[in-house]
């Protein structure tokens, strides 16, 4: 019997906010470039106060992902917190406009926190520092697992950014359990060489005894294996998970899958801005591996879909993917 699902995420809601900074900006305001830092709400007002004209656009790993295969047709659902609150708003209706399900309980107006924002600092050369506030994002529980959902799906996709939260080890070990348990199968990308660092005990766990495909860029995977030889790092992941895909810029991915690596290449592409191009690789990635294509189809999917994401502001498609799938001979 089909599931369901085909692909359910679990991830942080964060709303970007996007702005084009000079590299003097970043030094000035201490904002180390190129990666994401977890900051509190005053200093995500101080930040949103000193930047220019800035675009809000709903984002968030996973949610990136889930956006990417639920435009492609894919079968879809998101987990995730936002609170009952403008952005939380806006979060919500994007994800049901791309055609995934969302219905994580809303946290209630007298929360705390708000719903999560991530500050997307984009360079003259494209590169993006990330200065996020988890907001309610943070707080997903146990009991916004629904295991009826983890059971109705083919696969579930973890981000690793949600590691960092009083209860996200226990809600992932609840959703791990209910999708196994069903038949299903665990995919996590490990979003972020100082995410690896704060969790790489967690993560090694999770990954030798419960994944079966890992995404990652080369400086995640070096930092998760502690090793600067990028083949050593991908055989040992290798060892622990049937499938390992992971990015390297602008020369496209290695796959290693029974015991082969395939490179699959990535067509040049102007950067305009980095957000969200991991993501939206596993969503090519996903695309290819649910419908049956080579592993090095699979993989070329995957790189489309990067190059897509990172030649415009933004961390959802703005063109069809499928088309652009066929435009490369892919499909």
């Amino acid at each position: 019997m089909s599931k369901k699902y085909q692909v359910v995420g679990i991830g942080n809601s964060i709303v970007d906010v996007l702005s084009h900074v000079e590299d003097a900006f970043l030094v000035e305001n201490g904002i180390e470039k190129g990666i994401m830092t977890l900051i509190d709400r005053e200093r995500a007002t101080e930040i949103y106060a000193k930047t220019g004209p800035s675009l809000e656009i709903s984002g968030g790993s996973a949610a990136n992902t889930i956006a990417g295969l639920a435009q492609m047709g894919i079968k879809t659902a998101y987990v995730g917190k936002v609170k009952d609150d403008q952005l939380g708003a806006i979060f919500a209706h994007d994800m049901r406009a791309q055609g995934a399900d969302f219905d994580t309980p809303l946290a209630l107006p007298s929360h705390k926190a708000e719903t999560g924002r991530c500050m997307v600092m984009v360079s003259p050369d494209g590169e993006r520092s990330m200065n996020t506030y988890l907001g309610v994002s943070e707080f997903l529980t146990p009991e916004d697992i629904d295991e009826t959902v983890m059971a109705d799906a083919e696969w579930i996709y973890l981000e690793g950014y949600r590691f960092d939260g009083p209860e996200s080890h226990a809600a992932f070990a609840k959703a791990i359990a209910a999708c196994r348990g069903a038949g299903g199968k665990v995919a996590l990308t490990l979003s972020d060489p100082f995410c690896v660092e704060r969790h790489r005990d967690a993560f090694r766990e999770m990954i030798d005894n419960h994944v079966d495909l890992l995404f990652c860029n080369e400086h995640e995977l070096r930092a998760m294996y502690q090793d600067e030889d990028l083949s050593v790092a991908l055989r040992l992941a290798a060892d622990e998970v049937d499938t390992v895909a992971c990015t390297v810029g602008a020369n496209g991915a290695y796959i290693w899958r029974d015991g082969k690596e395939v490179h699959a290449p990535a067509d040049p592409v102007h950067l305009v801005d980095a957000t969200g191009a991991g993501d939206l690789f596993a969503s090519g990635f996903f695309f290819g591996e649910l419908n049956g294509y080579d592993t090095l189809t699979t993989g070329r999917m995957g790189c489309v879909a990067a190059g897509e994401i990172i030649s415009h502001i933004g961390a959802r498609p703005e063109a069809d993917l499928k088309t652009l799938f066929a435009k490369h001979d892919l499909m």
